[in-house]
C-alpha cells in the first residue's frame, strides 16, 4: 500500500521519523526565525508499497509573491503523479518528471510571479536517483564521509563554484549567493537529472533547502550524517542552522531563511 506524508506551512520544534521497508527517513522544517508569514519550504515522503520511496522538497523563491503557494502546489504536484502509480515503481522516472512539469504550469498559472525550487530523489532497493530544478541540495554521503554524490546548485555562485572560481566556504559569503537562474514558474525551467546511483549499505541521503546549505559548511552537513541516529543528526543540523541564523558571528555563514531537510538511510538493526 501507498503512503505519503506531506509538510507545507509547517514550523517543527524537532525532526520527525519515518521507517519504510528497512530505511529510516527524518524530516525537519522550520521557519524562518521572526519571520510572521508562512514557512516558504515544503517536502513530502512517498512510498510505493514495500518497492520504492520519493522525498521530495519545494523552496518558494525569496522576493517572489506566493512562495509558500508556489512551494506546496510544486510538492503536491510530483506527489499527486507518483501516486497515480499505486504500487508499481517501474514508470516512476516518467512520473517524477511529469510532476516537475505540471508544478511548473501550475505556479506560472497562477500569474503573480510565484517562483519555486524542486528537489526529488527516487529510492529503489540499493539504487536512487536526484532530479532537481533550482539551489535545493541532494546530497549522498558514505559513513567515513566521502562524498559520492552532489547536486550542482542552478545559480551563479553555484556554477563559479563548480567551475572552480569561487571556493566552497567564500561562497556562503558571496552577495550574489540569493540569486537563483532556474526556477519552477519561471521561463524555460529545465529538470536536471542525476545519474543512478548504486547505494552502499551505511550511505546517507540529504535533500535540503537552502535554509540549511547557506548557513551550515558542507563538511558540517555531512559530519553530522554520516553516522549515527538520523534523528539526531536532523535535529543537530536544524539547530546549528538556527543558531547561525539568529546571532550572526564574523567568519560565520548567516543568512535567515526557512529552513527544511531530509535526511535517509537504513534503519538501525537493518544492515546486514
Amino acid at each position: 500500500m501507498s503512503e505519503t506524508h506531506i509538510f507545507t506551512d509547517v514550523d517543527m520544534p524537532h525532526g520527525e521519523c519515518f521507517e519504510f521497508s528497512g530505511l529510516r527517513a527524518g524530516v525537519l522544517s522550520m521557519r524562518k526565525p521572526g519571520r510572521d508569514g508562512p514557512n516558504e519550504d515544503a517536502a513530502a515522503l512517498i512510498r510505493l508499497g514495500d518497492a520504492a520511496i520519493v522525498a521530495v522538497l519545494s523552496d518558494g523563491a525569496g522576493g517572489h509573491p506566493g512562495g509558500a503557494e508556489a512551494a506546496g502546489l510544486a510538492v503536491r504536484a510530483v506527489c499527486d503523479a507518483v501516486a497515480k502509480l499505486g504500487d508499481d515503481p517501474t514508470e516512476l522516472r516518467s512520473a517524477i518528471i511529469n510532476g516537475f512539469e505540471s508544478a511548473d504550469r501550475a505556479i506560472a498559472g497562477l500569474g503573480t510571479g510565484a517562483a519555486a525550487t524542486l528537489a526529488a530523489v527516487e529510492i529503489q532497493g540499493s539504487r536512487m536517483r536526484a532530479y532537481h530544478a533550482g539551489d535545493s541540495m541532494v546530497l549522498v554521503t558514505g559513513q567515513r564521509g566521502r562524498i559520492k554524490w552532489l547536486t550542482i546548485p542552478h545559480s551563479p555562485v553555484g556554477y563559479a563554484v563548480e567551475a572552480g572560481l569561487i571556493d566552497r566556504s567564500d561562497a556562503l559569503h558571496h552577495e550574489d549567493l540569493h540569486l537563483v537562474s532556474n526556477l519552477l514558474g519561471g521561463q524555460d525551467m529545465r529538470i536536471e537529472l542525476g545519474a543512478t546511483l548504486s547505494l552502499a549499505p551505511r550511505d546517507r541521503i540529504v535533500v535540503a533547502s537552502d535554509g540549511l546549505s547557506d548557513n551550515v559548511h558542507l563538511g558540517e552537513i555531512v559530519e553530522a550524517v554520516r553516522k549515527g541516529p538520523l534523528d539526531r543528526a536532523v535535529n543537530t543540523l536544524g539547530a546549528l542552522g538556527r543558531t547561525r541564523m539568529e546571532a550572526p558571528a564574523e567568519g560565520v555563514p548567516s543568512k535567515p531563511d526557512d529552513l527544511t531537510l531530509i535526511a535517509i538511510g537504513q534503519r538501525e538493526g537493518s544492515i546486514s
